[in-house]
């Protein structure tokens, strides 16, 4: 199951209707769009050193999702569509629901705007 954003910063707070959700799953995906958010908000934070060492410790229990080609052409193949609905998403979540694609996983996250890119499943708490 790929997190977003969302999910990375519920699950670091101890969101605990997350947390017993989570618990069923053996390995998250981990997007390094989303790492890249998470670590932006690490850096604003008063409490950058607990979070940092708790980014650290999800990040060795992950899998890393890099951005490639294929990616790449999901991406964009996403964002065609989406304009010609008049539906456009995010740009990080274009990413995150390219991946998703790629790798036939669910997102887990509370942002209903993954559930207009056809073939991606979403999953909230």
């Amino acid at each position: 199951m790929i997190l977003d954003t969302d999910a990375v910063s519920a699950l670091a707070d101890g969101d605990a209707k997350l947390l017993r959700s989570a618990a069923k799953v053996a390995k998250f995906s981990l997007p390094v769009v989303v790492l890249g958010e998470f670590l932006f908000g690490i850096a604003r934070s008063r409490h950058r050193t607990r979070y940092a060492e708790w980014l650290r410790k999800l990040t060795e229990a992950s899998v890393i999702l890099s951005i490639d080609e294929v990616t790449a052409e999901h991406y964009a193949t996403i964002r065609e569509i989406l304009r010609a609905k008049g539906r456009p998403i995010p740009s990080n979540d274009t990413w995150i629901a390219a991946l998703a694609l790629q790798y036939r996983q669910p997102v887990l996250t509370r942002d209903e705007h993954f559930d207009v890119v056809d073939g991606v499943e979403r999953h909230a708490w």
